[in-house]
């Protein structure tokens, strides 16, 4: 067992820690004289024709009539590899990579830099495009978000306002109609505020489209080997590097900021780009909410079936009842939370606090949410803390018990002051186990409020900045959603081991933590009978 675990790991640690290291491009010249830029993946056999192929990395997928990143080729159709020095590697915000040799920059803004060497001219240029951008687009993006907000926050006034207005017309006492008519004139407002914020924000759409066409008139010129030119629009590209010609050190350099994209950004293209840092957030605060929501229920029902309840026909089925939870596939859990807690709970608080949204059509916990997805996965885990606190308690020496009721102390005090330290080791490695289970579950989540793309984090810094009701990211669910749903498996392949390796380190993390407090409590509370 301990070898399997020691294969996967190794699996996961090579593949997913080499992923962003800049392996070198090959020149690649064929029989037929044809020429391409492409990194080299790996080599395998064909059973049926006994022939080897080889698999590159190709990029330019806007070249390619299938819109693929890979290709295979047979090696005997391989004339020549070479690695020239002056490959660059461009990395785009869409379609990818593009492979090729920098041939000049061209814009209206670029003039200035046309005496320059084009290795020298390329890096200014996107240092000045960037610099502009982030003058002029970033401030009118922010600008649109403020904007959204206040929309919405308006838009939530005037469902409110209009559910009241239904009410009151619908309720024919005396008065009813002149505080009708005044809630028509709060919505007229309303309205038309939120018409001038519309009016506003599709003139800074336009300003921002107008700004970002302006950008993209600063282009940098690539060639293929076979000498074809490439434009690509500077705003475009997120970073560059020239592989071939890169020493240990660049290479370093290169490597740490790709994982600092990885932990801090956002995704793109599909997620199988950019960062993860909405699902790495999403996933640590859904362990956390799930810990505090099964933890204290299990402990005190380990509590109560061990130190209070009385043997019986019911306590026996109890423990069998639990026993039997723990092996409940996890699917059965979602089903439950989705009918439970989001159409049951969930429908209930939006009928007594939101009644306006549910008319709408429009449910706020009514619907899945990283609130209900924690409730279901802290019942999933909650009968490994029951079982674990129960057999601590009981591995806790009669002597103690006696030795505490001996001095005067009460059932609850003996309890408190005595057992419940004992056992906290035991009870801390039911909490590691469940924790862990936890963190990998994905199936309860695909039903109770886990999405491809979160728009809104579940933490802002609007009020009340911790929003239970939305949706979040998993990294559980974004391995099954990239490596799964992906129309373009080979290019989603290195973000599936990356992100499995991200998960384990976290719930390595995570488990340390726990296991290192459990070794602090077994030292401290060490019971010793002679």
């Amino acid at each position: 067992m301990l070898s399997l675990v020691c294969a996967l790991l190794a699996v996961v640690t090579v593949n997913g820690l080499g992923v962003y290291w800049p392996s070198q491009v090959a020149e690649v010249t064929l029989a037929d004289g044809t020429k391409f830029l492409g990194r080299m993946i790996r080599s395998e056999v064909n059973p049926d024709t006994d022939k080897m192929s080889v698999q590159f990395k190709v990029g330019n997928r806007e070249q390619d009539p299938q819109r693929q990143d890979f290709r295979w080729i047979r090696y005997d159709a391989i004339l020549a590899i070479t690695y020239p020095a002056e490959v660059y590697v461009l990395e785009r915000v869409e379609n990818g990579d593009f492979y090729g040799y920098l041939k000049d920059t061209a814009g209206p803004d670029l003039a200035r830099l046309s005496g320059i060497p084009v290795a020298e001219a390329f890096p200014k240029a996107l240092g000045s495009v960037r610099s502009k951008s982030s003058e002029e687009i970033a401030p009118i993006s922010k600008k649109l978000l403020s904007l959204g907000n206040e929309l919405q926050k308006t838009q939530d006034k005037i469902l409110r306002l209009t559910y009241r207005r239904d009410r009151l017309l619908a309720d024919s006492r005396s008065g009813n109609q002149s505080r009708a008519s005044d809630v028509d004139r709060q919505i007229a407002e309303l309205q038309a505020s939120s018409q001038k914020i519309k009016e506003q924000s599709d003139r800074l759409v336009g300003q921002q489209q107008l700004r970002l066409a302006d950008l993209r008139r600063d282009a940098v010129v690539m060639t293929n080997p076979a000498g074809k030119e490439t434009s690509i629009a500077l705003v475009d590209i997120v970073r560059f590097h020239d592989p071939n010609a890169m020493g240990f050190w660049a290479k370093s350099r290169y490597y740490l900021s790709r994982i600092g994209e990885l932990l801090w950004e956002n995704p793109r293209e599909s997620n199988t780009e950019g960062g993860l840092f909405p699902a790495i957030f999403g996933t640590v605060m859904l362990i956390f909410l799930m810990a505090i929501a099964c933890f204290p229920l299990g402990v005190l029902a380990g509590i109560y079936l061990g130190e209070y309840a009385k043997e019986g026909f019911l306590i026996r089925l109890v423990r069998i009842a639990v026993n039997n939870l723990a092996g409940i596939p996890s699917i059965v859990y979602g089903i439950f939370g989705l009918g439970f807690f989001v159409y049951g709970v969930g429908g209930l608080l939006d009928q007594w606090f939101f009644p306006e949204r549910v008319a709408s059509g429009t449910p706020t916990f009514g619907t899945g949410g990283i609130l209900w997805a924690s409730l279901t996965l802290g019942l999933l885990t909650v009968p490994v803390v029951i079982v674990s606190t129960e057999e601590a308690l009981q591995a806790i020496p009669r002597a103690a018990r006696e030795g505490s009721f001996a001095l005067g102390a009460t059932k609850f005090q003996t309890l408190v002051r005595v057992l419940l330290p004992t056992a906290s080791p035991g009870m801390m490695t039911g909490f590691i186990l469940a924790m862990a289970r936890a963190a990998g579950e994905v199936a309860p989540l695909m039903i109770t409020g886990v999405v491809k793309l979160a728009p809104q984090m579940p933490v802002d810094g609007d009020f009340p900045f911790f929003h239970l009701d939305r949706k979040f990211m998993h990294l559980g669910f974004h391995i099954y959603d990239v490596g799964f749903q992906s129309p373009n498996v080979e290019a989603s392949k290195p973000m599936v081991f990356v992100t499995t390796l991200l998960l384990l380190i976290i719930v390595l993390a995570m488990t340390s933590v726990a296991i290192y407090l459990r070794n602090r409590m077994r030292r401290r509370y060490q019971v010793r009978t002679i």
